[in-house]
């Protein structure tokens, strides 16, 4: 009897990155069985297996784990957290090379607008919920975004 082996379908992530390429998509992510596989132009192809197949390494799951932990705990550490609402690209700046929107320690008014979303070549402003002083901000410009994702934290 022949054992399956283990593996990522590079044929699969060749076609994901050509549909990226042909209809301009900043991102696509398919799930095949126990395998979740995520192509973004913005960053890095990321590769996510539930669970963790046995051939990761003890390191490459601990780091997953702690990036994830890390994000988890800041969200959680702030209710002042401002979230994604939506899956995109951050930008900070109105355009490249210009000031951005918001900086650390800048005070904001409700509705200001603090950063921009892009998704699906649309450029979505994302306001401040509520007046306040920015303590942190947790992204970074042009970074993938997800919905939830903590963005800035307003105190």
């Amino acid at each position: 009897m022949a054992d399956k082996k283990p593996g990522i379908d590079q044929t699969l992530i060749r076609d994901l990155a050509n549909i990226l390429n042909e209809t301009d998509l900043t991102e696509i992510e398919v799930e095949q069985e126990d395998l979740r596989i995520r192509v973004s132009r913005a960053g890095t192809p990321q590769y996510v297996s539930a669970p963790v197949p046995a051939m990761a390494g003890p390191v490459q799951a601990a780091s997953a784990a702690v990036a994830q932990a890390t994000a988890a705990e800041i969200a959680r550490a702030s209710k002042n957290a401002v979230t994604a609402p939506m899956v995109g690209t951050a930008y900070l700046s109105p355009a490249p090379g210009s000031r951005p929107f918001v900086e650390a320690g800048a005070t904001v008014k409700e509705g200001q607008t603090i950063l921009i979303i892009e998704a699906m070549k649309t450029m979505n402003q994302i306001p401040a919920p509520r007046s306040g002083r920015v303590v942190e901000i947790l992204v970074e410009d042009g970074a993938p975004v997800e919905y939830g994702e903590a963005l800035i934290i307003i105190e």
